[in-house]
């Protein structure tokens, strides 16, 4: 007998402005974990940085963290925030040579056991984790907003996908 295929996530979100952008982010960072990593693509300005920023400061406030400053990791490649017991790690690869630095950054580790925000992530090629959300944000033509596009296979991904259907956002 075949087994059931994983649950899968295919979602788009309308998301009309920054403010919408700092909801989803929120949103997301409750769905969050040890483990868990997110992917961001889309073209420069589309918003990638600006979601990252509102999942940390939401992630820091629920694991009652002071604010903290959240620069963009464009120079720095990787920069890691304290949660106590998980860290998170947001990295932007696209400065990044190819795949084998993935490993010389120690991302491939904190694969496993922080929540990882990758900007830029088809720099990973063979490195992309299995089981990651992915992320694709897009200028939406019906607005000054962006789309939000969320695909992810496996389970745990089916509790943001119930919250935010719950939230009346998807598209």
């Amino acid at each position: 007998m075949q087994s059931p295929a994983p649950p899968r996530l295919d979602l788009s979100l309308a998301l009309a402005d920054p403010e919408a952008t700092e909801a989803f982010g929120t949103a997301l960072a409750g769905a969050l974990g040890p483990g868990c990593v997110v992917l961001l693509s889309g073209p420069i300005g589309a918003g990638k940085s600006h979601l990252a920023r509102a999942v940390i400061r939401s992630l820091l406030a629920a694991h009652d963290r002071p604010p903290e400053d959240i620069p963009s990791p464009t120079y720095t490649l990787v920069q890691t925030y304290d949660l106590g017991e998980t860290e998170v790690w947001h990295a932007d690869l696209y400065r990044l040579g190819g795949p084998d630095d993935v490993f010389e950054l120690g991302l491939d580790a904190a694969f496993e056991t922080a929540i990882c925000l990758v900007e830029w992530p088809d720099r990973l090629g063979e490195a992309t984790p299995p089981g990651a959300l992915e992320i694709a944000l897009s200028a939406d033509p019906a607005s000054d907003g962006r789309i939000a596009k969320l695909t992810a296979t496996g389970p745990r991904w089916t509790a943001l996908a119930r919250r935010l259907a719950d939230a009346g956002a998807s598209r």
